[in-house]
């Protein structure tokens, strides 16, 4: 009796936990209604998205290289091109953190305002952006070990279904404004136990020196 009044507790830990993943407030669209066709987007949606303009295309041409050997951007260029890829929060590597985000608040997937990840020395906590033909909002509020030194964005993804739908892809994105690199060190300070937090802190003192003293180095 002990035994199964466990197991029933178990599954319904579980079934709660898949639960907040796919939607943890309101506006939040639920698995089920993108899969229904009747959310944003449909079963079997392929993102499909206008190709990047010929100026920023140019742009990029002479621009240094990241390992992915995708354009490396100064803070002054707000229109680039982006290596993007998607995660979800039932991926193994997040199911420690559930539906919450490097900040500790519920990841964003509503109809205005989806959140993303990526290294905070390159997009600070808070950076929003909007990418060339979707409507949403991102806005920067997670990391990735995976992110560290490189350009690249994770978008965040409902479900595994969209996860794989989107894949890997280079877009244009347009930073409409930047994060606190202040916000960004005071996080990652309290996380140098973790190496891709301490790279990412370095690298952002390297370039604010003054908040060396946030960082504690």
């Amino acid at each position: 009796m002990i035994y199964r009044s466990f197991s029933l507790l178990s599954l319904a830990v579980a079934a709660a936990f898949l639960t907040s993943c796919g939607s943890s407030g309101p506006n939040i669209l639920s698995k089920s209604s993108i899969g229904s066709g009747s959310g944003i987007y449909a079963k079997n949606e392929s993102f499909a998205l206008p190709p990047a303009s010929s100026v920023v295309m140019a742009s990029a041409a002479g621009k240094p290289r990241d390992k992915h050997s995708m354009p490396v951007y100064a803070f002054r260029d707000r229109n680039r091109i982006v290596r993007t890829t998607a995660y979800t929060c039932s991926e193994s590597d997040h199911l420690i953190y559930g539906n919450k985000n490097a900040t500790g608040t519920v990841l964003r997937y509503n109809d205005r305002v989806r959140s993303a990840a990526a290294d905070w020395s390159f997009y600070p906590v808070g950076t929003t952006f909007r990418i060339k033909g979707l409507p949403y909002l991102y806005v920067v509020d997670d990391y990735g070990s995976a992110l560290l030194g490189t350009g690249t964005v994770d978008i965040y993804k409902p479900s595994k279904e969209i996860m794989g739908q989107w894949g890997r892809r280079n877009v244009e994105l347009t930073v409409v404004q930047w994060g606190s690199f202040t916000r960004s060190a005071e996080l990652l300070s309290k996380r140098t136990s973790y190496d891709h937090c301490r790279k990412m802190l370095a690298n952002i003192v390297r370039q604010r020196p003054d908040l060396g003293r946030v960082a504690k180095l």
